[in-house]
Order: C-alpha cells, then sequence, then structure tokens
C-alpha cells in the first residue's frame, strides 16, 4: 500500500479519521461566519447606505475566515506528518477544535459592538481572549506530538521536531498582547489579528524532517 517502514494500515487510517473529523469540524465553522452577515431589513433606496454600515461584519468576517482557513492549513500540513494517535492526541485536538467551531461568536460580538467605545474593548477582549486558547491549544498538540516523536512518520527528525519548542512557545505569546491591545482600540486589534494570520500563513513552523526524507523526495 505504500505505508512508510513501521506504519500500520489501521494506525493510518486512525490519523486520517481523526484529520477528516477536523476538517469537517474547520468546515462547519468557518461556514457559519457568514451567517452572521444580515441582510438590512427594510432599507428600500437606501440599501446601498445600509451596505455600507455593515463594514464591521465584513471586516470580522474576513478576519475570522482568515484565521480559521490558515488554522485549518497548518493543521493539515501538521497531520500529514502523523502516522497514528493516541488518546492524549485525540482530546487535545478536541480542544483545539472547541476553541476553532466557537470563533463565529466573539466575531459576530466584534461586528455587533465594533463601533461602540466602550463595548468594542469588551468585544475584542473578548475574541483575543479566545485566540490566546486557540494557540495554547495548538501548542498543547505539538509539545504532545514532538514529546517522544513516536506518533510521527519515519520522514520527520523527532530531535529536531523537540528542539521548536521553544520557538513555538514563544510565537505563542504574541496573542496575549492583543488582549492588552484591546483597551486601547478594537478595530487595531481586529486588524492585527488579520495580519498574524497571514504571517502564520507565509511563515508557519514546520514540521523538521530527517535528510534521508528529503533525499528521496
Amino acid at each position: 500500500m505504500g505505508f512508510i517502514a513501521g506504519v500500520t494500515e489501521s494506525s493510518r487510517s486512525e490519523s486520517s479519521r481523526v484529520e477528516a473529523f477536523s476538517d469537517g469540524v474547520f468546515a462547519i465553522a468557518i461556514t457559519l461566519l457568514i451567517l452572521e452577515i444580515k441582510v438590512p431589513p427594510h432599507a428600500g433606496d437606501h440599501l446601498w447606505r445600509e451596505l455600507g454600515h455593515l463594514w464591521p461584519s465584513y471586516a470580522a468576517y474576513v478576519v475570522s475566515f482568515l484565521v480559521i482557513g490558515i488554522m485549518w492549513v497548518n493543521h493539515h500540513t501538521l497531520f500529514s506528518y502523523v502516522a497514528r494517535v493516541d488518546r492524549t492526541l485525540m482530546f487535545l485536538n478536541l480542544l483545539l477544535l472547541m476553541t476553532v467551531v466557537a470563533i463565529p461568536w466573539p466575531a459576530a460580538l466584534m461586528a455587533e459592538y465594533l463601533r461602540e467605545p466602550g463595548a468594542s474593548h469588551v468585544a475584542a477582549v473578548v475574541y483575543s481572549g479566545l485566540m490566546v486558547v486557540m494557540a495554547l491549544n495548538y501548542q498543547a498538540l505539538w509539545w504532545h506530538l514532538t514529546r517522544t516523536g513516536h506518533l510521527f512518520d519515519g520522514r520527520v527528525d523527532s530531535a529536531a521536531a523537540r528542539a521548536t519548542r521553544a520557538r513555538f512557545a514563544i510565537g505563542s505569546l504574541v496573542y496575549p498582547a492583543t488582549v492588552a491591545l484591546a483597551f486601547v482600540s478594537a478595530p487595531l486589534t481586529l486588524a492585527v489579528h488579520g495580519l498574524l494570520a497571514v504571517y502564520y500563513g507565509f511563515n508557519q513552523l514546520k514540521v523538521p524532517v530527517a535528510k534521508s526524507a528529503e533525499a528521496g523526495g
């Protein structure tokens, strides 16, 4: 079947099931975002103006779509190196998915209160707080995978993967800073989350592979 040595068909199937379930959750979460953009009621001849007033909804939608979409891309890349799963990995993955599927709610808060001076800060704190939890959950997933490396397939350099833990932890410190920024400017906080999503889309922490795997393509 072309599996890497030491990886049984059963264990590869378990990993694929976890990834397939995760893909479904990501798909549902990203779809729910558009439902928060409401059609203006009874706008009549003022429809263009009313559509313009919905700009906070558009902003929250785009940023949150980027966050979920890029998280899905990085999650998919990570699991392409996972050959087998254990119960701890499954529960850690569930915790990550729990935060992902919750994103439409703080996105709706941002859309509703972004233009209100006091409430906008509360909405931004809730939004950033969820991002902190999501970053910590993803870090916990990575730390468990790299603890022994036994869940990875044969391509991964387990020692090199463990060495990336410190860099991964430093990256997670950026998100708590957005909680502080939320008290300064909610729109700026939302923009920073969008920039962070794009940054992690192009500068994600790569899974280190063994030189023999690189040589073999």
